[in-house]
């Protein structure tokens, strides 16, 4: 080593480091690279039908839906766009309800769900629907044979997402939607978490409905996608009306520049995704070593064999969760409990998998643009923390469980 180098760490990073990638992603350059002659150059409205401006954009958008098909598996008239996955699960949850209240009343969807499927569901009860919320194991995975007893001749939906956005536990797709068609159910999954990065194909999973959302996948933010199956059909009345765009399931002009983004993004998954999640595995496995190699009284949330690849949420035990992000402030991770803190709200997700509430969680949200050099940063910086607040209030700590 030279002189001038002496001292310093190896792999210098800079500050503050972004690990919270499933909050949201950076928007990958190729994809802005893509959206920008949208921005003024090719400003058209897709719904313009007498102009050469109206024909590119339309043009953009139907490419848009057909890299968004090949990541799936689906076909790109069952593409729907809307503004992102929350109106994706609206649309799906609430336009099946509307369309199949001749043939029942009934919706199953599970307590660990996104709050953008679990309000849309207490809404609906609201309406005179029925809903049940099925309990998962500690390791967050639902119980198949709880789903198949819920199953009823009334039931019209089961709701279930691909991968859940705190502990990044992948649920039994392809069982689930066996299930459903066997049943006459359709089947929904919010895939925010899980499409481009987990292998997902809607006729091998049997799924009629699927949300998909363009900033979880290096994509803008306010733009996301509907999948509805088109054989069987599955039927969706919409939410939103006027101008009929969309095959009249969600009306409104579209953003044909974050359309043209989800579509590169998802085109980029499509085709870098086995390379990239064994690199996110490697690292998060880094991680988690680096951590549990140093520190006591520390587990993984969630199951640990199915899981995103860049999903790690541990829990620390005696550690308060409001304290521990406090001291985190140059690393952007996410803090949780299972019990309310003065900053940090209750997680239903950790609360249904039981984690005690003297514990502090942090999900940790590894992504295309993290390295290995971020990676030791922060497992430093956070055994670092925990041991200094460990030290200071050995008796103290956990006081949201009081």
């Amino acid at each position: 080593m030279s002189a001038d180098t002496r001292g310093q760490a190896p792999n210098p990073v800079k500050l503050p480091i972004y690990m919270d990638n499933h909050a949201t992603t950076p928007v990958d350059p190729r994809v802005m690279e893509a959206m920008l002659p949208y921005f003024m150059e090719k400003f058209g409205n897709p719904a313009s039908h007498s102009h050469e401006f109206g024909w590119t954009a339309e043009a953009a958008v139907e490419q848009a839906r057909q890299q968004i098909a090949a990541l799936i598996g689906a076909q790109a008239k069952e593409i729907v766009f809307t503004s992102g996955a929350t109106e994706s699960d609206n649309l799906a949850i609430t336009g099946v309800a509307g369309a199949c209240r001749d043939k029942g009343d009934h919706i199953i969807t599970v307590i660990t769900e996104h709050k953008a499927v679990l309000d849309t569901c207490r809404h609906l009860e609201k309406a005179g629907c029925r809903v049940t919320y099925l309990p998962v194991a500690k390791d967050g995975l639902l119980n198949l044979d709880e789903l198949r007893r819920a199953i009823t001749d009334k039931t019209i939906l089961v709701t279930v997402m691909a991968a859940n956005n705190e502990i990044g536990v992948v649920q039994p797709l392809a069982e689930i939607g066996r299930m459903c068609r066997e049943r006459g159910v359709l089947f929904h999954s919010d895939a925010a978490q899980g499409a481009g990065k987990i292998p997902i194909n809607v006729d091998q999973l049997n799924l009629d409905l699927l949300s998909i959302s363009g900033h979880k996948l290096y994509g803008p933010k306010g733009v996301g996608a509907l999948y509805v199956r088109s054989k069987p059909q599955a039927c969706v009345a919409p939410i939103i009306h006027g101008g009929g765009h969309e095959h009249g399931m969600r009306s409104g002009t579209l953003n044909v520049t974050g359309i043209v983004g989800l579509g590169k993004a998802c085109e980029i998954c499509a085709r870098d995704m086995e390379e990239e999640n064994r690199r996110l595995a490697a690292l998060r496995n880094r991680l988690k070593e680096a951590i549990l190699g140093r520190l006591e009284d520390v587990h993984v949330n969630g199951s640990l064999e199915h899981r995103l690849p860049g999903n790690l949420n541990l829990a620390f035990g005696h550690v308060d969760a409001e304290a521990l992000q406090m001291g985190l402030r140059d690393v952007a991770v996410s803090s949780g409990s299972a019990c309310s803190s003065a900053s940090i709200a209750p997680s239903h997700v950790l609360k249904a998998i039981g984690m005690p509430e003297n514990y502090a969680a942090i999900r940790f949200g590894i992504g295309r643009f993290n390295t290995e050099a971020e990676v030791d940063y922060v497992a430093d910086r956070i055994c670092k923390t925990v041991d200094s607040l460990r030290e200071l209030e050995p008796r103290e700590s956990g006081v949201g469980s009081q």
